[in-house]
């Protein structure tokens, strides 16, 4: 049992989340984003996932909440083809003046912000600087 704790431990702490002699456990957003994309995959229930992690599964299902919010930055998954994601496009109250952008450019238009990437911009890298611009927004 002292085995399977330490191996436990040792896996939660690559995670990022700090152990303390108490037990108890402050865990990192990146730790918290591993177990809620473990969740996600294919076969994997709430209740196992936290049986590996040694929390709760209200924890977890807590921590899926704040991802579904984009409060919870999900890591990119791994796949050996594109991977493609829903895209809303609606008019905000006002449009943006036109600007003059290349064709060989991304352009993230959010309020009065705008922002330019080229195009080999990855998407995590999309998806970080997007909610980056929303968590601003409080």
């Amino acid at each position: 049992m002292r085995f399977a704790m330490c191996a436990t431990n040792s896996f939660l702490r690559s995670l990022g989340a700090e152990i303390y002699a108490s037990g108890h456990r402050r865990w990192s957003d990146t730790a918290k984003a591993q177990a809620v994309a473990d969740t996600l995959e294919v076969g994997a229930t709430v209740n196992a996932v936290a049986e590996r992690y040694g929390i709760l599964p209200n924890q977890l299902s807590a921590w899926r909440r704040q991802a579904k919010q984009g409060k919870l930055l999900l890591p990119a998954p791994e796949a050996d083809e594109p991977l493609f994601a829903p895209l809303v496009v609606s008019a905000g109250p006002e449009e943006p003046e036109a600007l003059t952008v290349p064709n060989e450019a991304i352009r993230l238009i959010f309020r009065e912000i705008v922002i330019e990437l080229p195009l080999q911009t990855s998407a995590s890298r999309i998806a970080e600087i997007a909610h980056a611009l929303e968590a601003s927004s409080c």
